[in-house]
Formats: C-alpha cells, structure tokens, sequence
C-alpha cells in the first residue's frame, strides 16, 4: 500500500478555513488531549465517573466502591491532582476530591452517554 499524497488541486479555501477552526478551538483540543491521556486508565475513568456522579468522594469511599486498597486509590488521585483533571479539599482529616470545572464540562457529555448506554451503540 502506498501512502503518499497524489493530490492534483488543493482546495486553498478548505486549507485556510481548517486552519483558523483549528487555531479557535485548538485550547479546547489540548485539554481533551491531556484528559484523555490521564483517564485512558479504567480505574480513573471510573473514578472521574464517580466524581461526576457524586460530586465529591474521599479515597475510602473510592476504595469501598471499587473494591480497592486505599493506596492504589490514592496513586490514582494523585496522578489526576497532578493533570489537573480533579481537585482536592481537606474538611478535619478527610481529603475530598471533585472534577475541576473545566475537566467535568469536557466529560459530562461523555458520562451522559455512558448513562444513557449509548456509548455500546456507537461503538
């Protein structure tokens, strides 16, 4: 197989327009990219899911939901903290984390597709 362009006109038009959609939404891209880099892991999207659905839990609720040590939990969260993807608020002992704004706007669509079981039907 060959993939090399053979290309005889380039629509100039189509070029320039694609490039000035890109560079609009080129932000937005960058910080789905980064998302899904971090959450291409089950347990943190699964947790991302839980803090989306629950707003805030702590690594023992995370650890009782899914069936885990607290340490992995937290080796998760962390890597999360890290990326920015989840903050964290300290009430007395307790850690709580939640999706940080921009993070639970780029993934709800997602979670409601998840939710709704239409994630099985586009696949």
């Amino acid at each position: 197989m060959n993939n090399t362009c053979i290309r005889v006109l380039a629509d100039v038009n189509q070029i320039k327009q694609c490039r000035e959609n890109i560079s609009i939404v080129n932000e937005s891209l960058l910080l789905l990219s980064s998302t899904f880099n971090l959450v291409g892991n089950d347990v943190r999207i699964k947790i991302l899911y839980l803090l989306q659905e629950e707003g805030q839990l702590c690594p023992c609720d995370l650890s009782d939901i899914l069936g885990m040590g607290v340490s992995p939990i937290s080796q998760h969260l962390r890597k999360l903290k890290d990326g920015n993807i989840i903050t964290s608020k300290k009430t007395g002992q307790t850690i709580f984390y939640s999706l940080s704004p921009p993070y639970a706007e780029v993934l709800k669509p997602i979670f409601k597709l998840i939710n709704n079981n239409k994630v099985l039907e586009i696949l």
